[in-house]
């Protein structure tokens, strides 16, 4: 077989669809965020980045720097193993120790990402369970997907958010049998937010465990920084909540909460946790500061808040197609893979303004969109410029698609 032609020819099909993906060489630099330099064709400049994931720009805070200047000083670059063997440090304890308390759980677990700690988790658990079902919301991440199907188990795929179908799915399963219902709380994509306790109502209901992604939603919400499960105060009835240190938290990182018995299940029995190399200590250090500030300071999440309803104002206002969103996250719709990506090559080009196209399989067909974050380094002066320039690139892209 002509194995390099194979490769070629599916990434030349990507590129005709539009799909193609390009990654901008961009240089954060602290004190300067939301700017960045963008290194191209050997010129260095500045540009505004809007589609970033530190939602609360916490990966240049001067607490979350410090405490890492500090780990790495103290305990160097590495981890030095898996978390069994050498991989262990005071850091990732304490760490675990502060996310159990945030989620009001009585433990916490530690992985190298949220897509490693959505799968492991749920490719263990539903695997385990003896004639486990999982019932999992159409819109899952792609790492719950993985996951569930990593692990053998039935899943029964219920609509986005539709409680009654759900509803009608677990009445049709046998009321003995082990059951799992995966879904999230902040769907990253749309911005809408689960029904959460009518969801645990009827897992209760039917003798299932819940199993809650809070990965968009850690940091943002809730008095402390807990989640969407925090600010409606159903963090209790929740048997899993899985999160992520690489957005609202500045760093990197996943973790799942719970109790004692189920967090040491998973430590005991998960591949994906047993055979990898355990996060390193700064970026626990790291990861530490920035929960324990979150705690404590609601200014950030203010303003990331002002300033999103602010930038959603501002794109109505203007007769651009923003979709409806109750969380921080703001998408514009365009529709068109090729469109969508001509729209932020030229906002990149002429208006220095970082966004990356949200296309298929992210999202549906047909519904490629842009994906704005405004942080809260995001002021009337970058949402100013961000509206004039899109206004100006999306009537001249129209005219000329309708042409």
């Amino acid at each position: 077989m002509d194995y390099e032609g194979f490769f070629s020819e599916r990434v030349s099909a990507l590129r005709d669809e539009g799909r193609y993906r390009v990654f901008a060489d961009l240089e954060r630099r602290v004190g300067i965020f939301p700017k960045a330099r963008l290194h191209r064709n050997g010129v260095e400049r500045e540009v505004t980045i809007w589609c970033s994931n530190d939602y609360l720009a916490m990966g240049h805070h001067p607490v979350v720097l410090e405490a890492m200047h500090g780990a790495l000083d103290r305990s160097g670059a590495g981890a030095g193993g898996t978390r069994n063997i050498s991989g262990n440090t005071i850091y990732h304890i304490q760490l675990e120790q502060e996310l159990a308390d945030l989620h009001g759980k009585e433990a916490a677990l530690l992985f190298t990402s949220g897509y490693v700690s959505n799968e492991a988790t749920l490719g263990t658990v539903a695997k385990m369970l003896p004639g486990c079902v999982v019932f999992s919301d159409a819109d899952n991440h792609a790492s719950m997907i993985n996951g569930i199907r990593n692990s053998g188990a039935e899943k029964r795929v219920f609509r986005h958010n539709d409680v009654q179908h759900l509803e009608s799915l677990l009445i049709d399963c046998e009321p003995g049998r082990p059951k799992i219902i995966a879904f999230e709380s902040v769907y990253s994509m749309d911005g809408d937010i689960a029904p959460i306790e009518q969801i645990v109502d009827i897992a209760r209901q039917y003798g299932a465990m819940t199993y809650l992604d809070e990965v968009h939603a850690v940091g943002m919400y809730g008095a402390r920084g807990g989640g969407i499960s925090e600010r409606e105060g159903l963090a209790d009835k929740i048997d899993i909540i899985e999160g992520t240190l690489g957005k609202a938290y500045g760093v990197v990182g996943g973790y799942i909460t719970g109790s004692h018995a189920l967090v040491d299940f998973v430590r005991g029995y998960a591949p994906g946790f047993i055979f990898t190399t355990a996060m390193p200590p700064v970026v626990a250090a790291g990861a530490l500061a920035s929960v324990r500030h979150l705690k404590t300071s609601t200014e950030e999440r203010r303003l990331q808040q002002e300033h999103a309803a602010k930038l959603k104002a501002a794109l109505k206002e203007a007769g651009l197609p923003v979709m409806e969103s109750k969380s921080h996250i703001v998408p514009v719709l365009v529709g068109d893979p090729r469109r969508c990506k001509a729209i932020t090559d030229e906002l990149l080009d002429r208006h220095d303004i970082y966004v990356q196209p949200i296309n298929y399989p992210t999202v549906p067909r047909g519904t490629e969109r842009l994906r704005l974050t405004p942080t809260p380094l995001h002021g009337d002066l970058e949402i100013a410029e961000l509206i004039e320039a899109l206004t100006e690139v999306w009537g001249r892209l129209m005219q000329r698609s309708a042409a």
